[in-house]
């Protein structure tokens, strides 16, 4: 690709994503508590995962 379109892409990008944020800030935010409640058990699963489990 050439690097004028790179820059470009990257410059509209960047636009979609200030407008995306600042339009629904309030949504993403107000969200994060119960995504980071969510995460909770996939990172619980993960993590025992690596030692065997709690066989003793």
């Amino acid at each position: 690709m050439d690097r004028r379109f790179k820059i470009t892409l990257a410059m509209f990008a960047v636009i979609a994503l200030v407008l995306l944020w600042g339009e629904h800030k309030v949504h993403l935010l107000g969200a994060l508590p119960w995504l980071i409640l969510l995460a909770c058990p996939l990172i619980h699963i993960f993590m025992h995962g690596g030692h065997g489990g709690h066989n003793h």
